[in-house]
């Protein structure tokens, strides 16, 4: 035993005895730090294996730097780069406790000092457990200063340290195979930085993080306020003139959207063994103070639902590649729907039962202009309270109401629906409705998650009309994108009771819904093309809000005079007219393959155009965050810094506003409840 541990000592004495333990130390050290002080969300061997590893190749090659170096500065500089690592880490440790999120190199840049982010002092924050982030380094030096290991003075060969340097790359190459395997498109669909960090690591994330901020920063460096130009010109031309039957209709009245989440339209009306999947919906929809369009389209991109809501809340598009919220959410300048209704009296909050820092919500909604943004902290919850992506639906609404009758009057409030998420997993205490038998076992419990949501739905609507909400708002309904993909054409031909399925049914099928209902609004089907870029033009439009001057992509839905072109990501189209798709031209209202004649070439080409600009100058605008330079009377630019949502500010941040503002339902009923949430959760029971 004497022996072995001589040998083991005799090692250690060695630069490369030093090194390796240096690197096991940090490596096991940041291991027990992911699992216990992140919520990650790792799931499966792959993940499990990828996390216990993923520490190892930035560590070989960071400390391995070192090893260029000669003597004693060796040792040194490996302890310096052991410390800055475990200063990120640490740092990231107490910014992720108050926002669930990592520190970005672009959130640090926006806050110019990261306390400001922080909210509360560092002793407030901070915890014992914390400083084991350190350990690792307070080990190493007394294992020095007490001279159980001494450093050696001996030459490292330099082809040595190349061959870690390589193996490093080596390793890092291999385990982005791994990951981007187990999860496609790992770093083009960034929606959530723990993704990456349970993937790849902590290291990996801050590289990543620093070349995103270092090329948004080119390209917004390089904007100027000439850009905007072509932009004003473009939104200038095709504004429209508002309809006065709607104009203002809505007006002072509060907002109510309810994101549903993956929801198609082919689901309205839609049967399985003669049941309406829907029915709350259908109802809804067929409202006679409800305008519904059966002919709108999601238009997102790799964002998906980040993409829906940037279109919704600034008429602006996702990106080409990526997320813009994820991207620009922290950074840019938005003149986004909470800020400009924030101006005109209205509180704005957003309700979502995940964590805040999916879509990199918690810092994009302090941009956009939130108030508040409830998320998972808010809301009690019990492993059988959550599905999928977060807490059930009906438990959702019935935790939301709480919150929504809190709010002063008037007030615009998105709740985000999560349920009915790929990969419609439901628990059999909630199934009550048959699935589909298209013999897709993705496509066929859609329905059923879809039949859940309706349920959940209905609940909610009936508490708002107790409650007397439903009568004072306007309650606006939209699907964010399709719920069952391209890739299940045999399933969606069934579903559609189609032999085979084209291009142009493909097309067709990326409708979803889109509804607007207030009392006393001249209802009915809408039959005009449009899309999420137009919504919040009919929103504002509705609400008797002057948008002439803001820069948004998207037209009133209920103007008499408007394109009625619907612009795809990836530059397809559809209009009334023509269903552009994959390179081929289809007549929209017989699905026929079109063979134009010039007249309709020409007409096509210009639509073409059209979508193609409209795209480009929309993307000019979020990747040269050119709104910095466009300034409004009308308009005061967001102060990011007033806003904090972690649990305990925002709850004080909202009983301040009930003093100040005494105009929510809670006030006006002297803390008494306006309504008993029924709802008909199993879990609740």
């Amino acid at each position: 035993m004497s022996g072995f541990l001589k040998g083991t000592s005799k090692k250690l004495n060695t630069t490369m005895g030093f090194f390796l333990l240096t690197v096991v130390l940090f490596c096991f050290k940041t291991y027990l730090i992911y699992k216990t002080k992140f919520s990650l969300g790792v799931k499966g061997d792959v993940q499990e294996f990828l996390l216990a590893v993923n520490i190892i190749p930035s560590a070989l090659l960071l400390l391995g730097i070192s090893l260029y170096f000669r003597g004693r500065l060796r040792y040194w500089l490996m302890l310096i780069i052991d410390f800055l690592q475990s200063c990120w880490l640490f740092a990231n440790i107490l910014y992720y406790r108050e926002f669930s999120d990592f520190l970005s190199f672009g959130v640090i840049k926006g806050s110019g000092d990261v306390s400001n982010n922080l909210g509360k002092s560092i002793s407030e924050i901070i915890k014992p457990t914390d400083f084991l982030a350190f350990a690792d380094v307070v080990l190493l030096i007394i294992l020095l200063a007490t001279k159980v290991i001494r450093m050696d003075p001996q030459p490292f060969k330099r082809r040595f340290a190349a061959t870690i340097t390589v193996l490093a790359f080596a390793l890092m190459g291999a385990e982005f195979g791994i990951a981007n395997r187990d999860r496609s498109g790992l770093l083009t669909r960034t929606f959530d930085n723990n993704y990456i960090v349970k993937y790849l690591g902590i290291n990996e994330y801050a590289a990543f993080s620093a070349y995103q901020t270092q090329k948004e920063s080119a390209t917004r460096a390089k904007a100027s306020a000439s850009d905007l130009n072509s932009v004003k010109r473009f939104v200038r031309q095709n504004k429209t003139a508002v309809n006065p039957t709607y104009y203002g209709r809505a007006k002072g009245r509060n907002v109510i959207i309810i994101h549903l989440e993956s929801f198609q339209q082919f689901l309205i009306n839609y049967k399985v063994n003669g049941r309406e999947v829907t029915p709350n919906l259908n109802r809804f929809y067929r409202n006679q103070n409800t305008v519904s369009f059966d002919n709108f389209f999601h238009q997102v991109g790799q964002g998906k639902t980040s993409d829906a809501e940037m279109m919704l809340e600034n008429s602006l598009f996702g990106l080409p590649q990526g997320s813009a919220m994820t991207t620009y959410g922290a950074q840019n300048t938005f003149q986004a729907a909470p800020a400009i209704l924030g101006q005109h009296g209205y509180t704005s909050a957003a309700f979502h039962g995940d964590v805040p820092s999916f879509w990199n919500r918690d810092n994009t909604y302090k941009s956009w202009g939130y108030n508040y943004f409830f998320s998972s902290s808010y809301y009690k919850t019990k492993p059988n309270y959550s599905v999928g992506y977060g807490l059930k639906d009906k438990i959702f609404f019935r935790d939301s109401a709480k919150y929504l009758q809190m709010l002063p009057q008037p007030f615009y409030a998105k709740l985000i629906t999560l349920t009915n998420h790929y990969p419609y997993e439901l628990d059999k205490a909630n199934v009550d409705f048959p699935a589909t038998k298209t013999g897709d076992k993705t496509v066929d419990p859609y329905v059923q998650t879809a039949h859940y949501l309706d349920e959940a739905f209905g609940e909610f609507l009936t508490y708002l009309k107790q409650a007397g909400l439903y009568k004072k708002s306007l309650l606006v309904l939209y699907g964010d994108h399709y719920g069952i993909s391209n890739n299940h054409r045999p399933a969606i031909a069934q579903l559609l009771h189609k032999d085979d399925i084209t291009n142009y049914d493909l097309a067709q099928f990326q409708k979803v819904p889109f509804m607007v209902h207030t009392p006393g609004l001249k209802g009915g089907i809408n039959h005009t093309y449009g899309g999420e870029i137009d919504v919040l033009p009919t929103l504002f439009d509705l609400l008797g809000i002057n948008n002439q001057k803001t820069i948004q992509f998207g037209q009133d839905l209920l103007a008499t005079h408007r394109r009625q072109i619907v612009a795809f990501r990836d530059g397809d189209f559809v209009t009334p007219q023509y269903t552009k798709s994959s390179g081929t031209v289809y007549n929209t209202k017989t699905g026929a393959v079109l063979d134009p004649t010039k007249k309709q070439q020409a007409q096509i080409d210009q639509d073409q155009n059209y979508v193609t600009t409209q795209l480009s100058l929309s993307d000019r605008v979020v990747q040269g965050d050119l709104l910095r330079f466009y300034q409004l009377k009308a308009f005061k630019t967001v102060d990011k810094k007033k806003y904090n949502y972690k649990y305990a500010t925002g709850m004080d941040q909202l009983k301040t506003a009930q003093k100040q503002k005494p105009t929510s339902v809670e006030v006006r009923h002297k803390g008494k409840p306006t309504a008993t949430y029924r709802t008909n959760a199993p879990e609740l029971k």
